[in-house]
């Protein structure tokens, strides 16, 4: 009677060592399908800021073209200014009375504000277009780093995205080996539960008596049941096919042995 359970034991524990293993390649299978649609998420992110960091510099520049556009236009003024102090000058040569000479006088004052006014103005703006001169230059900087980190991004996605393919061709011919180890009942219920779960886990370890990725402990007697590795368990909280955190750490070794031989 022994040697029978003993039997069954080894047959239950074959199957669970399969079925995790099975599970382990379609969850790395499931992370290069994930990576390969962020790619182009991940692409557009970049972009986007170097498209935000180009509309910035563009906006500095127009900024600073403004700003110089406006000291030229001050400078025309101070010459208009200087224009009317020399022509209300030599109007002076011609005055008749005290009224005129007083108007003249109150003129030229006047412009003379106004040329100290522009140059005030002027020199304000210059401040401004060497604090905007500074910002553009590290904005430049920026845009080119940006373009740089694209580059670069696009090239290091590339060679993973090569790698995977490469990767995901070797696992499906693992996981066709695998499914062909299994009887075809067993293996349409993981598919089954594989499908019918957010997260495409349906062989998940206990630990702390939870499965992994619930909160809902099993029950004891269930967790003794597990322990005995005598039957295929069902969790009747998550759906999932259970496996001991022990046969589970053994098998992911023995996962991560074989990848890194390959």
């Amino acid at each position: 009677m022994k040697n029978k359970e003993k039997s069954i034991q080894v047959q239950v524990v074959d199957k669970l060592r399969k079925l995790y293993k099975l599970q382990l390649i379609d969850t790395r299978i499931d992370e290069i399908k994930e990576f390969r649609i962020n790619i182009p998420i991940e692409i557009k992110i970049i972009q986007d800021e170097l498209e935000k960091t180009k509309k910035l510099l563009e906006n500095t520049k127009n900024h600073l073209h403004a700003l110089n556009e406006e000291i030229l236009q001050k400078q025309k003024e101070i010459k208009q200014s200087d224009l009317l102090i020399i022509k209300y000058k030599k109007q002076k040569n011609n005055i008749r009375n005290d009224k005129e000479l007083y108007s003249l006088n109150k003129e030229i004052d006047y412009q003379k504000l106004e040329i100290q006014l522009y140059h005030k103005k002027i020199k304000e703006i210059t401040q401004q277009i060497n604090n905007y001169k500074i910002l553009l230059e590290q904005q430049e900087i920026t845009f080119k780093n940006e373009k740089e980190h694209i580059i670069h991004k696009k090239i290091e996605l590339d060679q993973i995205y090569l790698e995977n393919e490469k990767e995901e061709e070797l696992l499906r011919k693992q996981a066709n080996i695998l499914s062909k180890e299994l009887d075809k009942e067993l293996l349409q219920t993981y598919i089954r539960i594989r499908h019918g779960v957010k997260n495409g886990i349906a062989v998940s370890p206990v630990q702390r008596g939870a499965p992994l990725g619930s909160y809902l402990l099993i029950t004891p007697q269930k967790y003794s049941e597990l322990m005995q590795r005598n039957k295929l368990l069902i969790d009747e909280h998550s759906g999932r096919i259970l496996i001991d955190e022990e046969l589970a750490i053994e098998e992911r070794k023995k996962y991560s042995l074989l990848n890194k031989k390959k």
